[in-house]
């Protein structure tokens, strides 16, 4: 029996607007073509490998990695199952960081993953000299794929946090980050997509705050007088962390809330 597109996708098991973008990722298709090619028959070919991306969501496996893009701050993104998928809360540590950097400022992004937010600060300010570390050099590899993709200079850099920024004797404007904070044995990481993204990404197998400690704990010695620290925090974090910060002198302690309401991130200025 012949499945147009049309059939495929009223008996897909998955929610209608994941299944359209699986049929565009798969097919090759743009939106408008998708809506006018629902009479199209699927070749063999064509309905195994949607059948099988279906069951992989219904399984539960992120549709970011299914298709290999995620969009953030108007960018799309590759991603895959070595980085974090990128998120909207996480857009409002490029706004800070966007309205505390002065022109040709040089910002450092601790963690990078995708890249995204390095990336995205740089795409908005090309005159802004941004630097990017991270452990893993997996990560790394998506990242530099996804700067050459929007064309945006960035200096990457295989890094323990700030153990190899001795190699670039520089100082920083702001420096951002948005670590790995989830408790150890927390249930949210045995929940949802959180179960197929990189589990060092996402906890550093602890109290949640180890991380938030070493940024910053070192921040000082990497920021110019006046500048900015940001940090991206849990939902229920943002206390621990401007005791952080206060423990360290840092002055204008602040946190500054989501969209849904939620104090995500917190930061001050050195």
């Amino acid at each position: 029996m012949q499945v147009t597109i049309g059939t495929w996708l009223r008996e897909s098991p998955i929610g209608q607007m994941e299944s359209r973008i699986l049929l565009i990722h798969a097919l090759g298709l743009t939106r408008v073509q998708l809506i006018t090619q629902t009479d199209r028959v699927l070749s063999v070919a064509e309905e195994i490998q949607l059948t099988a991306l279906a069951q992989r969501r219904y399984n539960g496996e992120p549709i970011a990695y299914l298709v290999g893009v995620r969009e953030f701050y108007g960018l799309a993104f590759e991603v895959t199952p070595d980085v974090l998928i990128p998120r909207p809360d996480t857009e409002l540590l490029v706004e800070l960081a966007l309205q505390h950097l002065p022109p040709n400022g040089q910002v450092l992004d601790m963690g990078t993953g995708s890249g995204a937010i390095a990336i995205a600060i740089a795409h908005t300010r090309p005159d802004a000299k941004v630097t990017a570390l991270d452990y893993s050099q997996a990560a790394l590899a998506v990242a530099q794929r996804n700067a050459m993709l929007h064309g945006a200079q960035i200096h990457f850099l295989q890094s323990d946090w700030y153990s190899a920024l001795a190699l670039v004797n520089r100082q920083f404007d702001v420096i951002v980050s948005n670590p790995p904070y989830i408790v150890k044995d927390d249930s949210h990481l045995s929940q949802g997509d959180l179960r197929f993204e990189p589990i060092d990404a996402l906890t550093d197998h602890s109290d949640g705050l180890s991380a938030l400690r070493t940024i910053t704990g070192g921040a000082s010695a990497h920021l110019r007088a006046g500048g900015w620290l940001l940090m991206e925090h849990g939902y229920d974090q943002a206390a621990a962390v401007r005791d952080l910060l206060n423990a360290h002198d840092v002055a204008e302690v602040q946190s500054w809330q989501d969209l849904a309401g939620i104090e995500r991130v917190s930061g001050g200025r050195l």
